[in-house]
């Protein structure tokens, strides 16, 4: 700590967590560097308390890449940063078509980094010689990626907007826990149909997640996703037709067996009145499935056609991804709010002033606002003429 704080200038960071092996998204190796400094790896299970880290963080510019992947992880460690520059972000304002890490450093720096580990299980130790290296090289050009990236948002006028977004990534609270996530199963939308099968789905799915978290296993090591699915459709009546499916066949699913039994007992008993709806209720504030609009909110869906394809038409002239220059949900929800006031007959005032509004009140930040919010009122404006 006292070398990372006798150093200059931004702190790259990196961190490396056990996602496919571990239950959650904790970090399992934490990378640091710093001009003067060199390379920090800390293992933060055995380091004891990151107080004195936190510290020396709690200042200096952070350079992260991708750093909505590494930011909760940190944070949970008490790690938090007050500005940060993220060189992912930054390559994707600038309109590269590949933005790894690997590619970005390739494209502006002409080096190439070695990356032989990227799907390795960092929870076990030791961890192996060439891991470290390949953890160290994470952060090893960092700086330098961060300065030239710097230079060319400046050379192109986007270092005011990449300066907002990085605020906004920095700042932005925690994403909201999903409503009935047993749901987003992997083809269970199209497997599952039945109000008793999706009951076994998510008893099933709730017990896996809770053994998961018992063991600090991820949930598909614990159970396959197929055999929720299989199980969910079959609904077996007894242990033994249980253990007739193939899926619950594998040693891994035998283990714990009765534990599946017993969700999917429960799940087979349950009264008519406590099953799950075929559909899922919308959350409050949540809006509908825009494919669905056409149906049942058609000036929505008109509203969403015209949002959609100016978005679009306006980033490729700025050469952005045009969920950059507006969020996928803010589009939708100007759309749906003009469509259901026109198709009430509601008068609409369209201009630069009210759409602006509505996007800030959406959260577009301050140079999304003017860069598409012109473009926005004056098709919108024709659309309800």
């Amino acid at each position: 700590m006292e070398a990372l704080a006798a150093g200059t200038g931004p702190i790259a960071v990196d961190a490396e967590r056990a996602s496919g092996f571990r239950y959650g998204q904790d970090a399992y190796l934490i990378q640091l560097r710093r001009a003067g400094s060199g390379t920090v790896l800390i293992d933060p299970l055995a380091t004891g308390p990151l107080d004195s880290l936190a510290r020396v963080l709690d200042g200096p510019e952070w350079i992260l890449h991708a750093a909505d992947q590494d930011l909760p992880c940190l944070t949970s460690l008490g790690l938090t940063s007050r500005s940060l520059f993220d060189t992912e972000l930054a390559a994707r304002l600038l309109g590269r078509a590949h933005v790894g890490l690997g590619a970005v450093i390739e494209e502006t720096l002409g080096l190439r980094l070695a990356k032989d580990h990227a799907a390795a299980d960092w929870s076990v130790r030791p961890l192996p010689e060439s891991w470290l290296v390949y953890a160290a090289l994470d952060v090893e050009l960092l700086a330098e990626l961060r300065q030239a990236l710097g230079a060319e948002l400046a050379a192109v006028g986007k270092a005011e907007w990449a300066a907002q977004e990085f605020e906004f990534e920095r700042t932005r609270p925690p994403r909201p826990a999903r409503v009935d996530p047993w749901r987003k199963t992997p083809r269970a939308g199209r497997a599952v149909r039945s109000r008793r099968s999706l009951a076994v789905l998510r008893e099933l799915w709730t017990a896996r997640e809770q053994l998961a978290a018992e063991l600090d296993r991820t949930p598909s090591k614990v159970l396959s996703h197929h055999a929720l699915i299989a199980a969910a459709v079959a609904r077996p009546t007894s242990r033994r037709k249980l253990a007739a499916l193939k899926e619950f066949s594998s040693r891994q699913a035998r283990q714990h067996q009765e534990q599946w039994w017993k969700a999917i007992d429960r799940a087979m008993n349950l009264p008519d009145s406590e099953l799950p709806p075929v559909h899922a209720p919308l959350p409050d504030g949540e809006l509908p499935q825009p494919r669905s609009w056409g149906r049942h909110h058609g000036e929505a869906a008109r509203m969403l056609d015209v949002v959609r394809s100016t978005v679009r038409s306006r980033a490729d002239e700025l050469r952005l991804p045009q969920e950059l220059l507006l969020a996928p949900d803010s589009q939708r929800r100007l759309a749906w709010d003009l469509g259901r006031a026109h198709a009430s007959d509601d008068q609409i005032a369209i201009t630069t002033e009210t759409v602006a509004e509505r996007l800030a009140a959406l959260e577009a930040r301050p140079w999304q606002i003017d860069q598409v919010g012109p473009a926005l009122s004056r098709a919108l404006a024709e659309a309800v003429a």
